[in-house]
Parts: C-alpha cells; sequence; structure tokens
C-alpha cells in the first residue's frame, strides 16, 4: 500500500480517542497483529486512580485494529506488538497527547505448525505409557486432519489413541489433550490432562477396541472444548460428564474420575490422568444430581465399584 506511517497513525487516532469519556485522564491499548490466524486488541481509557472508565463503544479497539494492519502493510520493520498511550490535554479544547510505539516480541510468537515441541510432547507419553504396559505401535484411533497452523478439534497436531497391553487388560489412552496448542505462544501443556478407559482384554475384539477407541477422540473433543474439564475433577475427584447413545446400552453415562497417574516430561510441566468410566442408569438411581455434575452420584458410583479416588 502507499506509504502508511506512526504519524499517519497518530493523525488518524486523534480525534478517534480524544472522544474519552468523563472522568477518563488516560487509556493505553495494547494490540497484536495478526499471526497463525489470530489477533488481539485490549485496553481502555482510565481515570486518575487508574480504574478503567466504561466506553459507550468499542469504536478504539476497531480502529486500532486498522491501523495495525496498515503499518503492517506499509514496509516498516518487522512488529507483531503496537502500544498506544492517550493523555487528557491539560487545557480544554487542545488535543490529547497520543504516542504510539511497535516492536517484535518474541514471546508472543506463536507456535508454528512444525514446531518440534508437539514431538517432544508425544514421546513424553509414549514414555510414560511404556512403563505401565506394552505401546501398540500403531494408534487405535486417530481423526482429523490438522489445518495451516496444525491444529486440529484439540487445537494441537495430535488427537489420536494408544492402546496399551498389560496382562489380562486393555488401556486405551487420549494422546494429544496435553499436547501445547499450535498457533499460539501460552506456556501451557494443551488443556493439562490426559484421558484414559481400562477394560478386560477377553471381553474386546478389533471392532470393539476400535468403537471405545473412537468414543474416547469424541470425549476427548468435550474436554478440548470444555478446557477447565481437569481443574473440575480435580477438586470434585469425580464428575458425571457426558452421556453416551444408545449404541452402548445398558451404560449411559460417561464419568470422569482422578486418578494417581502423572505424565511427566511434557514441555510445560506433569499433567494428570483422568479416567474415563461408562456407567449404567441404575448406578446412580436415586441420587441427587443437582450439584455441580453430579459429583456426588459419581463418588458414590466409583465406591459402589469398589474403586478409590486418590
Amino acid at each position: 500500500m502507499a506509504s502508511y506511517s506512526i504519524d499517519d497513525a497518530i493523525r488518524e487516532l486523534t480525534p478517534v480517542l480524544g472522544k474519552a469519556p468523563a472522568g477518563a485522564v488516560s487509556g493505553e491499548w495494547t494490540a497484536t497483529s495478526m499471526q497463525a490466524g489470530h489477533s488481539s486488541r485490549t485496553g481502555g481509557y482510565r481515570d486518575a486512580e487508574g480504574n478503567y472508565v466504561p466506553e459507550a463503544s468499542r469504536h478504539p479497539l476497531h480502529i486500532i485494529s486498522d491501523i495495525v494492519e496498515k503499518l503492517g502493510a506499509s514496509g516498516m520493520p518487522r512488529f507483531n506488538k503496537v502500544v498506544i498511550q492517550w493523555k487528557k490535554p491539560k487545557f480544554p479544547f487542545m488535543r490529547g497527547e497520543i504516542t504510539l510505539e511497535t516492536s517484535y516480541d518474541r514471546t508472543i510468537v506463536p507456535r508454528g505448525p512444525d514446531d518440534p515441541i508437539y514431538e517432544t510432547a508425544a514421546a513424553a507419553r509414549r514414555v510414560f505409557w511404556q512403563s505401565r504396559g506394552t505401546v501398540q505401535e500403531d494408534f487405535a484411533a486417530e481423526r482429523g486432519t490438522a489445518n495451516i497452523h496444525a491444529q486440529t478439534k484439540w487445537f494441537g497436531p495430535h488427537r489420536r489413541i494408544l492402546a496399551i497391553h498389560t496382562p489380562g487388560r486393555l488401556i486405551l489412552a487420549t494422546d494429544g489433550l496435553s499436547t501445547p496448542w499450535a498457533g499460539i505462544s501460552e506456556p501451557e501443556n494443551g488443556v493439562e490432562c490426559e484421558l484414559f478407559m481400562e477394560f478386560n482384554a477377553a471381553t474386546l475384539d478389533a471392532a470393539g477396541i476400535e468403537n471405545w477407541a473412537n468414543l474416547l477422540i469424541n470425549i476427548g473433543d468435550l474436554v478440548a472444548d470444555g478446557y477447565r474439564v481437569a481443574r473440575d475433577v480435580e477438586k470434585h475427584g469425580a464428575i458425571l460428564f457426558c452421556r453416551l447413545t444408545e449404541d452402548y446400552r445398558p451404560m449411559t453415562r460417561i464419568m470422569l474420575s482422578r486418578d494417581p497417574g502423572r505424565i511427566d516430561g511434557l514441555p510445560f510441566g506433569p499433567v494428570p490422568l483422568i479416567r474415563a468410566t461408562p456407567i449404567a442408569e441404575t448406578e446412580i438411581d436415586g441420587q441427587d444430581l443437582s450439584d455441580d455434575w453430579g459429583a456426588a452420584a459419581a463418588r458414590n458410583a466409583l465406591t459402589k465399584r469398589g474403586m478409590e479416588i486418590d
């Protein structure tokens, strides 16, 4: 585009930011340029005590977005962060003071699609499960092609199920909920957990394994979408998480419960395991389901099964 400078941006901002709400004496806004399909705009006006002053509209944020885009297309030195500050004029009918600074902040650069951190997380999970049994080489289920930013429904590139064989038992475990999210910079291991289901190996054939593995992916989708599910399981010990379709009768619900297992070696610290257990409606008949997540009924169902919460 035609040359567009910081001075041009300030001239464009002056009449807009000058329409400050009553009581505002200063303002600061931070915006990021488009990175991995995402940009942000935050900030607002403050009063003399430093408190935010309510605004009638979010118009300043919209024009700031336009200005960041124009600056990015102007050919000026590379940046990914813009900070705009406004000060109320000392005298009426004068213009407020506006400053605009651009910078390149490496700490907010989103992880790219080929970041090695994803495979570091996958390797840590495999090491953990190898300590529990024999990890099947191929995945019990794998779904969803990642987008150009390496994001699946679990927000990272991995959306799959591991099968772990132990004497007489089969464990199916999600492999990807704890992969750091792609396209962002936050130091988090995804949704900070992994799920698993445990079965009597003699009761499952290949079709049964595939069926439960695909269900576990669907449960993982709900956990990824809920984001703070791990926190709620930690708080309550056990929760009634979701209902099952009639295909799984007599089982009608999935219960999530706390497990003592922790996966170490992940990029941003250990994450907990969460056990997913299918239960029948008869196991919670007569129980009060009015508390958060039906937690009391879930804990009671675990007790009836002789399963303890760590």
